[in-house]
């Protein structure tokens, strides 16, 4: 059985720092993996991707404050949040078995069941 697991969401202030993990089950390790996000009525969008290789994608709204890492001997994915928004509120969700770029919710396979990140003004 193949599953994703996600921990480390929390509620913050504005300005404050999270880091999510997701610790994946695969018997393989898989290309790339990557961090969505569902706002309350909004679609999942991608917001970092990460290969095997260490290359990363990032959504613009993340750039300079969000880092996506990854430990493939422990099959763990992290994002580490720096200066969190109020519109960073959302459900963080990890997936893998999709592409590095063009992250897009219907190119993923696998995914987990998400970690609520709550951020106050």
């Amino acid at each position: 059985q193949v599953q994703l697991v996600e921990s480390g969401g929390g509620s913050v202030q504005a300005g404050g720092s999270l880091r999510l993990s997701c610790v994946a089950s695969f018997s393989y390790n898989p290309y790339a993996m990557a961090w969505f996000r569902q706002g309350q009525g909004k679609g999942r969008e991608g917001v970092a991707g990460i290969d095997t290789e260490g290359n990363t994608n990032y959504a613009d709204s993340v750039k300079g404050r969000f880092t996506i890492s990854r430990d493939n001997s422990k099959n763990t994915m992290y994002l580490r949040m720096n200066n969190l928004k109020p519109e960073d509120t959302a459900m963080y969700y990890c997936a893998a078995d999709g592409p590095l770029y063009g992250l897009a919710e219907y190119r993923y396979k696998r995914w987990g069941q998400g970690t609520q990140v709550t951020v106050s003004s």
